[in-house]
């Protein structure tokens, strides 16, 4: 045997390990995206599942709409006062507590099916 293989052969197996570990490694990164991926879906659909007798998404789109009708019928009926009340509304809303004010958030946006709520809520910071 000659020098020469003596020296590359060690140097080969090295680079050929590395280049093996580095494969290994990339194809547990992508079964672990995979298998986040099929974790969300599997969520999505219990979640759908769970709530498709409920009221809740339809009692919070009525909530958040009642402001529009009640500004819509201030105008039809011709008193300024309801807006003036609505308005009176939402700046009691926020004194609130701001931990109540975010759950009521995390609240309606899970009603709705938003996820990443804390990500929305470091947009706001």
């Amino acid at each position: 045997m000659s020098l020469f293989s003596m020296l590359v052969g060690p140097v080969a197996n090295l680079a050929k390990t590395y280049l093996t570990n580095k494969a290994e490694e990339k194809q547990a990164v992508h079964t672990r995206k995979l298998t986040s991926i099929n974790n969300d879906a599997e969520w999505e659909s219990k979640m759908a599942d769970a709530s498709k007798d409920s009221w809740k998404d339809e009692f919070w789109t009525i909530v958040l709409a009642a402001p529009v009708f009640m500004i819509g019928y201030s105008i039809a009926v011709d008193d300024p006062a309801i807006i003036l009340r609505v308005g009176e509304s939402f700046a009691v809303l926020g004194t609130l507590p701001e931990w109540y004010q975010y759950l009521l958030f995390i609240a309606i946006s899970s009603s709705f099916g938003i996820r990443g709520v804390g990500k929305i809520m470091n947009m706001k910071k």
